[in-house]
């Protein structure tokens, strides 16, 4: 499909800057079908069924924004001097070494030692097609704690392009189920539950079920092509344990609905799901990429923020409703003053049964 049907108009002032205070406070669109209605988060119990289960992500935000200089001298390795980098780390590819997105990429060659700051180290080894740069870091101590010592959050560049990150984000761009740490972005559709959210959702009869799904900074990347056919996803890493899977299978055969809490729960809820509907485990890498056209196999609605214009997650959004439909939902909430992307509000999504 032309990735222009994906756009639209947003004024920059919808952009959110810090989330809402208290977190269930936060407006919510209620897309239920084509019929469109203004609700809060605190409605959420009541807008769903005790048979419906909620799924949500468990994966914990690591400090993955890295700053630093080529030029260091560690362990017998010399660096040619200058240079300063600043690098994402968006994936996994071992113990000690993860992919990363890098600012000024091209003074960086294999074989680089770069200085991030508090003893922190790491050897540029290897380029991907993408221009992604696998960096090993040195030392003994587990990367988690070298992320400590030398990183920061990784808000998303809608947000840090407009002020710099500060204490706050250390707790606001971090969902209260954060359990797996290795995610460089949030699972941002559950930063609006609190604990009196969650506490009405038992209340009220509505399952709540986990699974691991890692986002990495690949979520950012715009959509460079003009035809969604050539976009390559980046692939991210997720786990659904086969106890889950097998409640979620049960759930859905006696009539409730699974109600994925974030675009990555529902991409890796579809990429476990066979094609009658059946959730296997699941522990290993997804791209899965979703556009108008696709069948979906074993989701029945989705809570989810408002998305970027001709954004991967905006056409994810479109299949699962329908494309006029989610932009009639979007000229709603942009004219209604609702605020847009990681801190901002979200949005009910419940299609027709059977559509």
């Amino acid at each position: 499909m032309d990735v222009a049907y994906f756009d639209f108009d947003l004024p920059n002032d919808r952009i959110a800057l810090r989330p809402a205070r208290p977190r269930d406070s936060a407006r919510m669109l209620l897309v239920d079908g084509d019929a469109i209605a203004d609700r809060v988060m605190l409605d959420l119990p009541s807008l769903l069924s005790p048979d419906d289960v909620l799924v949500f992500n468990d994966t914990k935000v690591i400090p993955a924004q890295l700053e630093g200089s080529r030029g260091a001298s560690v362990d017998g390795l010399t660096s040619r001097p200058g240079a300063r980098i600043g690098a994402t780390l968006h994936k996994r590819e071992g113990l000690r070494s993860w992919w990363a997105f890098v600012r000024n990429a091209k003074r960086v060659r294999n074989g680089d030692v770069v200085d991030f700051g508090g003893g922190v180290f790491a050897t540029a080894v290897q380029r991907d097609d993408a221009g992604a740069i696998l960096f090993t870091f040195h030392g003994d101590e587990p990367v988690e704690l070298l992320l400590e010592r030398a990183g920061q959050m990784p808000l998303p560049p809608y947000i840090a392009s407009k002020r710099p990150t500060d204490a706050d984000d250390a707790a606001d761009y971090q969902t209260m189920f954060a359990r797996e740490a290795g995610a460089v972005a949030a699972p941002t559709a559950a930063l609006h539950f609190t604990d009196q959210l969650v506490a009405a959702i038992d209340a009220r009869g509505i399952a709540r079920e986990t699974l691991t799904l890692h986002v990495g900074a690949g979520t950012f990347l715009p959509v460079k092509v003009d035809d969604t056919a050539e976009h390559r996803m980046h692939s991210e890493w997720g786990r659904i344990d086969a106890a889950t899977a097998n409640r979620l299978n049960a759930a859905r055969a006696e009539g409730g609905r699974l109600i994925a809490v974030g675009t990555t729960s529902l991409r890796l809820i579809e990429s476990a799901a066979a094609d009658d509907g059946t959730i296997h485990p699941f522990d290993g890498d997804t791209a899965i990429f979703i556009t108008p056209g696709y069948r979906f196999k074993a989701v029945d609605g989705l809570l989810t923020n408002f998305h970027l214009p001709r954004s991967t997650l905006f056409m994810l959004v479109s299949a699962l409703m329908g494309l006029d439909v989610m932009k009639s939902a979007y000229a709603h909430a942009i004219a209604g003053g609702y605020r847009f992307y990681s801190y901002g509000d979200g949005s009910l999504l419940l299609p027709q049964r059977g559509k």
